[in-house]
């Protein structure tokens, strides 16, 4: 009698009803088909059960892996804040779906709006109604897939930058202290940055504890290498201003003229420009 029953309400169901409620919801036919026939036509619970849904997705899928995902960057209009986020998802194949994508962007247009000051805050910001935070459970719920807003940078400058490398693995944000920064150089060490990963704009923003970790690193090599004990500091930072030149903005080789470093190209385009500062993020990484 039961399945009956069911039989009857589902006949009840129209395929106007299923298409109005995954309008609403952006879920699959058959999702919106059973929610809407075990909330006996009424939408408004349908839409909770499947909520609930993907609340029940998450925690099941709370321990895999999410390595896939997008990485964009944007700045405001008027290029005073620019920041950076990282999506992740299990696939590459959801990655590349059009609403993943499109749930990416909203959140970071959202972000450009109202410049949360963490990735916490950042979740909490309104987004269809709803929040960033119960947009994200909702399209767990539809892809079954693992999905957390897992990186969230800025940068608040006189003019910043944004570079997406294609495919929108990897992307970059910088400032420099003028408004009226050149725009072709903020450009190329956006680039510069996705291109070289390094750690700080100059030596004297590296901090302390990858100094340290870096010279234990360099004396334990000369050690290894059969140097005397006494020596072994001053060969560790030799070594420490090799890692600053590799490793610093300003005293990389510039990507498109390695017979400069970034400093030199920076003081060429204008004297007074500086780096406040910037961001990387690359899945994977």
């Amino acid at each position: 009698m039961i399945r009956d029953l069911t039989k009857i309400k589902m006949t009840n169901i129209t395929a106007a009803e299923v298409n109005k409620l995954r309008k609403m919801t952006g879920a699959g036919m058959m999702d919106c088909k059973n929610a809407l026939v075990e909330a006996e036509g009424d939408y408004e619970k349908a839409i909770d059960i499947l909520r609930k849904k993907g609340q029940k997705v998450a925690s099941k899928r709370a321990d895999k892996e999410a390595n896939e995902g997008i990485v964009i960057a944007k700045t405001t209009t008027d290029k005073k804040f620019a920041a950076l986020i990282m999506v992740n998802c299990e696939t590459d194949f959801v990655a590349k779906n059009k609403e993943f994508v499109t749930f990416a962007n909203d959140t970071l247009n959202q972000i450009l709006i109202s410049k949360p000051k963490s990735a916490g805050e950042a979740k909490s910001l309104p987004l269809n109604g709803r929040t960033v935070a119960d947009g994200l459970t909702d399209l767990i719920g539809k892809t079954g897939e693992k999905m957390e807003l897992s990186g969230y940078e800025f940068i608040e400058a006189g003019k910043v930058f944004a570079y997406n490398h294609q495919g929108n693995r990897l992307a970059t944000i910088l400032g420099f202290n003028k408004e009226n920064g050149s725009d072709e150089a903020g450009h190329q060490l956006a680039m510069q940055v996705a291109a070289m990963s390094p750690v700080a704009v100059d030596k004297e923003d590296v901090p302390q504890t990858v100094i340290d970790k870096e010279i234990e690193i360099g004396m334990e090599q000369a050690r290894q290498e059969g140097k005397p004990e006494n020596m072994l500091e001053k060969i560790a930072v030799g070594k420490l201003n090799k890692f600053y030149k590799e490793n610093t903005l300003l005293n990389q080789d510039f990507v498109r003229d390695s017979k400069m470093t970034v400093g030199q190209y920076l003081k060429q385009v204008d004297s007074e420009l500086k780096v406040t500062g910037f961001k990387r993020m690359m899945l994977g990484s």
